[in-house]
């Protein structure tokens, strides 16, 4: 049997966002989405996780690009002279493997990101982060401790395979940067088999993560293997108002598109592919 979570991240970073996601949740395949405490948005998108219960909702542990949710004196290794929590994954690593990264500060700050969530009424299903850093060696450390603190026995596990590409040409860059991801999930792996953190067995959406058109996300939907499977996306209704605040190059309007697009809900159907949230992952 082929099960599928189809994860949108970033609910709660802004409204065209959160908009997007439940469009993709009510008329699509999103049964999953993981919520950003730190943004913007996050309480209207506790409001929408509300009003739609079906709707699974993880905690998208944000260390890079947002603003952190602790005070900034409690996170001063993890932020810059703005008050800020690093522009992005590679600031941050370097930052990390400079050793300037203290851990009982990234303990904190991730700690109060799942208790934001939680004092807003969100029951977690998983733990995820942006840009992934949480399988990174000593992150994932931290990510266990906390799963088991908050009673949340399921995350996300970026290893999507290394030969996949499902027809994107991505450029040479981001291809070594997914391998490099790879390894350090399936390191990190061992340690959540250890910890009994279910996985889903396979995912896909890093190399095209932020450009899964249609095409690419029905390409996935082909490659399916038997068991549980993640396809993550980043759904939004709005893309020259989302593009005028992150230059990340996404295109949200058409991952929307694609995940509520007629021809993969018949590929799904027809297949018997069934969608799932991280609330239904089994331990596999």
């Amino acid at each position: 049997m082929k099960r599928l979570i189809v994860n949108a991240d970033d609910f709660g970073l802004q409204s065209e966002v959160n908009r997007g996601i439940i469009a993709g949740y009510q008329k699509g395949c999103i049964r999953s989405t993981s919520f950003v405490a730190a943004g913007k948005a996050a309480e209207e998108a506790a409001e929408l996780a509300r009003c739609n219960p079906g709707l699974g909702v993880g905690a998208h542990l944000t260390l890079v690009a947002e603003r952190p949710v602790l005070p900034p004196d409690q996170v001063r290794s993890l932020i810059d002279e703005n008050g800020c929590l690093f522009a992005d994954h590679g600031v941050f690593i370097r930052h990390f493997l400079r050793g300037e990264i203290r851990m009982e500060e990234l303990y904190r700050e991730c700690d109060a990101q799942i208790a934001r969530a939680e004092q807003l009424g969100i029951r977690l299903s998983h733990i995820d982060s942006h840009q992934h850093l949480h399988v990174l060696p000593k992150l994932i450390d931290i990510c266990i401790e906390l799963a088991k603190k908050h009673g949340v026995y399921k995350m996300r596990l970026p290893a999507e395979d290394y030969f996949f590409n499902g027809g994107y040409a991505a450029p040479l860059g981001r291809y070594v940067a997914k391998c490099g991801l790879t390894a350090c999930a399936r390191l990190a792996r061992r340690k959540m088999t250890r910890a009994h953190i279910a996985v889903p067995q396979a995912f896909f959406g890093m190399l095209a993560g932020g450009n899964m058109h249609e095409r690419y996300f029905i390409g996935i939907l082909r490659a399916l293997p038997e068991g549980t499977s993640e396809i993550m996306v980043h759904p939004g209704i709005d893309n020259l108002a989302l593009d005028n605040i992150y230059h990340w190059h996404y295109h949200w309007e058409e991952e929307l598109a694609s995940v509520q697009s007629p021809e993969a809900m018949a590929y799904i159907k027809d297949h018997h592919v069934q969608l799932i949230s991280f609330k239904e992952l089994a331990d596999e």
